[in-house]
């Protein structure tokens, strides 16, 4: 089978895609009193967006928050983009095997990074790894890159974009939804993020409290409310079609480390909705044994969204990855596997319904 399916924790993944021949670097930093991460990465990278990759090669020592951080703490800098040097106990540098590639070094394969608990489209306790997983490994098959490629799994959604996409350590990474980038091309992922060819069209939906229905007829409506999203998933959403929830603070956006965990801020009262897509939504709600508390708002949805393979545009090969992939997915569009895949794992999301 010409895909490897690995379980990674972020900072594996971060450090374990090769050697480092290319340069030395990375190293031990003791924190100074009064400093933050975003300020340890601004000095020592010239970039604060770096303070999310040393939180996650610091895992152990600072826990789930950046607040933790202390004077005289000793903290592993990784190696991004040759720095920093100078440092005690440096580290060599690690590059994707598909920069390399770009860069003129022997070609590897195309590492391709997507997170589970993502029914029914990704998660490796489904068959296949989940609709689009399938759909994945069909389309890397037919365009038969010569390097190979493999997926990998990293349950940590907010570390995709920053830093393992964003720093080129995988090279694709999927499932994520496209903004309406031709009326919002300054929006976040439109311009840091190449999209494929659309995967699958996925309505995503406000649930709410049958005790504490919601009408949502007019931007009046929404105005107080606090609404929870799980943490890595997309908050553009909120801010489209002249919506603007968020930038115009007419709602509080809650995040939770998972759906499940805003299923139950819901039903304890501490958020008026949760925004999720339709097939996780109901999905979760069965799992938890709230079919007669929960239910979605009826009218329009929150939004439509495509559902896509992306690429980071720092990256050197990212034409290329995508081009690969997309010509994959045509072939097996053209071919029928495609909807043979889609009629599969569709009947039994209505089984589960």
């Amino acid at each position: 089978m010409r895909t490897i399916f690995l379980v990674l924790l972020v900072a594996i993944c971060v450090g374990g895609f090769g050697p480092a021949h290319a340069e030395v670097c990375g190293g031990t930093y003791t924190v100074k009193p009064g400093e933050t991460l975003s300020q340890i990465a601004d000095a020592q990278y010239g970039d604060a967006e770096v303070w999310a990759r040393i939180h996650a090669d610091n895992r152990e020592q600072l826990g789930e928050t950046p607040d933790n951080l202390r004077a005289g703490m000793r903290l592993r800098l990784p190696c991004v983009n040759g720095l920093p040097k100078g440092l005690s106990g440096e580290a060599d540098r690690a590059v994707s095997p598909t920069v390399m590639a770009a860069a003129g070094g022997p070609a590897a394969r195309i590492d391709i990074l997507t997170a589970g608990d993502f029914w029914p489209f990704s998660d490796q306790a489904l068959p296949g790894g989940g609709l689009l997983t399938d759909v994945l490994q069909a389309a890397m098959e037919a365009a038969d890159p010569e390097q190979g490629f493999s997926i990998h799994w990293v349950n940590d959604r907010a570390a995709h974009h920053e830093p393992l996409l964003s720093n080129g350590l995988l090279d694709m990474g999927f499932p994520w939804a496209r903004p309406d980038c031709e009326a919002e091309p300054d929006s976040y992922s439109c311009e840091r993020l190449m999209f494929s060819a659309p995967l699958f069209e996925v309505l995503v939906l406000l649930f709410v409290d049958k005790t504490r229905p919601l009408n949502v007829e007019s931007v009046a409506d929404m105005q107080g409310k606090t609404l929870c999203r799980p943490s890595g998933y997309s908050t553009y959403i909120f801010d489209q079609h002249g919506r603007n929830w968020l930038r115009d603070k007419v709602i509080s956006l809650k995040v939770a480390a998972s759906p499940e965990a805003c299923f139950r801020l819901l039903t304890e009262g501490q958020v008026d909705g949760v925004v999720l897509n339709e097939f996780l939504g109901h999905q979760k709600i069965k799992a938890m044994g709230l079919e007669d508390r929960i239910a979605p708002v009826q009218g329009p949805p929150v939004s439509v969204d495509t559902l896509h393979m992306v690429a980071h545009k720092a990256h050197p090969a990212a034409k290329n990855v995508l081009g690969i992939f997309d010509a994959g997915l045509a072939k097996i569009r053209a071919d029928g596997t495609y909807q043979g895949i889609l009629d599969d794992h569709m009947t039994r999301v209505w089984e589960e319904y």
